[in-house]
């Protein structure tokens, strides 16, 4: 009796045991597929996110770039007398302690007060650069910056951000609300290469960053390209001045120029690009449908008649300048140059990030600012007429107490090089007229980037966008 007791104990314990272990696969089992069902549940919703946040950053990238060309002409890119700040020439040889070295001798010898009640706002026109101060007042009447009230009220800052930042858009100079900043300064204002402060607005979900580059401050990199036999040797050598100031080596400064020479035989590279026209390929007269059954005596008629007649001329298409600049734009930015060699950064830290890339223009600029360009920049201009170093030297005093307004005031200034800056002329300028204008939309994890080129054209001296290129 105790043994029957005994046994049905064991196999009832045991079926026990199968139930739990059975329950504990299932368990598993739902587990498992729980998991995996709320994995792609939650896969499809970031994805779903994305989509929408990505369309919020393309509908507000799109917007950006509608707002900024239409205030753009509304703009007034002026320069300033920077006298008792730091120059912006030779800031991207200092390493991170001449750097701060250099802020810190400056703030001691700052005084604020003088800075701010002085000459914040004084610009000079490109036309007569006399100074005046800088009506914000009538700035604020445009259209998309506020009422035209005071840039205090409240009612200013609406959908475009902190009124202060167009302060500094039409001007540049001190934050008027950070009086002990210390930041040097560029040619317009900001720091170099802006020509504006750049501006952060909010269109719907998505934080728009707008900058506006002035391009004809940096090197352009297809002086290199340049064919002319007279001049080739110059552009080499300034091209290799240029990359040897920002620390690339020959075997690099090599492979670029290699890269450039299969881009040279792509498409001719001109200083400065025009509209042009392409002449169609004529019609042979000779080239003539004949049916099978016309005779030979027939034909032969016809072909004379043809060739009596006068051939008329090809019809030519014209090519407009936005198409060539595209076109060295792509070709610039393409596989055939080895953009990672101009990139790898020279200085780095959480306030800078010097690379030659900062200084190149990948653009079709052709001429260089002699008021905006830093130093090696400036060498790499004045090498086609000698004496670089030297008047690089003598720009770079000058243009910090009154800007140059034309190449007739440089060569009289120095007077003793008018020569060697005559040689220039043809690279160099006193006003800048090719920007770019870098939009960043930011919604949620999604980033949209479009670079706009505008170019100042006509007698009335309008901005044109001229090129766009979305995914930069």
């Amino acid at each position: 009796m105790n043994y029957k007791l005994s046994k049905n104990v064991y196999v009832s314990a045991k079926h026990k045991g199968i139930v739990l272990l059975f329950t504990l696969v299932l368990l598993v089992v739902f587990a498992t597929l729980a998991y995996t069902l709320t994995t792609k549940v939650r896969a499809q919703r970031s994805r779903d996110q994305y989509m929408v946040d990505y369309q919020a950053a393309r509908y507000a990238c799109d917007s950006a770039i509608k707002y900024a060309d239409t205030a753009l002409n509304g703009l007034k890119f002026k320069l300033i007398s920077r006298p008792n700040e730091p120059d912006f020439s030779d800031l991207f040889s200092l390493t991170d302690e001449e750097y701060q070295q250099l802020i810190d001798i400056w703030e001691m010898d700052l005084d604020y007060t003088d800075v701010n009640n002085s000459n914040d706002y004084d610009v000079y026109d490109n036309n007569d650069y006399e100074s005046k101060p800088l009506d914000l007042n009538s700035m604020m009447s445009m259209p998309g910056f506020g009422d035209g009230n005071d840039m205090n009220d409240p009612n200013y800052q609406n959908q475009f951000g902190d009124g202060n930042d167009f302060g500094d858009l039409f001007g540049g100079g001190f934050d008027s609300n950070e009086p002990n900043e210390i930041t040097i300064r560029g040619p317009y204002g900001p720091e170099w290469p802006y020509a504006t402060k750049p501006v952060e607005i909010e269109i719907g979900t998505a934080k728009v960053t707008i900058e506006i580059i002035d391009e004809n401050s940096k090197y352009p990199i297809g002086w290199a390209l340049i064919e002319d036999d007279d001049i080739r040797n110059e552009a080499i050598a300034g091209f290799e001045g240029f990359c040897e100031w920002m620390d690339v080596n020959s075997f690099e400064i090599e492979q670029l120029l290699l890269g450039l020479d299969e881009i040279r035989e792509i498409k001719e590279f001109q200083v400065e690009f025009k509209s042009t026209k392409e002449a169609s390929k004529p019609k042979d007269p000779n080239d003539t449908k004949e049916t099978k059954a016309a005779s030979k005596k027939t034909r032969k008629r016809r072909i004379t008649r043809r060739n009596a007649k006068k051939t008329k001329a090809p019809r030519k298409k014209e090519i407009p300048i936005s198409t060539h600049i595209t076109d060295f734009a792509r070709l610039f930015n393409s596989p055939l140059i080895d953009v990672s060699i101009l990139s790898r950064a020279t200085q780095i830290s959480d306030d800078r990030h010097e690379s030659a890339l900062k200084y190149t223009s990948l653009w079709p600029a052709g001429k260089v600012n002699i008021n905006t360009a830093p130093r090696h920049v400036l060498e790499a201009a004045f090498v086609f007429g000698g004496d670089s170093v030297e008047i690089a030297d003598e720009i770079i005093v000058a243009r910090c107490e009154k800007p140059f307004v034309d190449i007739d005031g440089l060569k009289k200034a120095l007077f003793e090089y008018s020569n060697s800056i005559a040689k220039c002329e043809e690279f160099i300028t006193t006003e800048s007229d090719f920007f770019t204008v870098r939009i960043t939309a930011v919604s949620g994890v999604a980033k949209v980037t479009s670079v706009v080129a505008v170019k100042r054209t006509g007698r009335r001296r309008r901005f044109e966008v001229i090129a766009a290129i979305s995914g930069w």
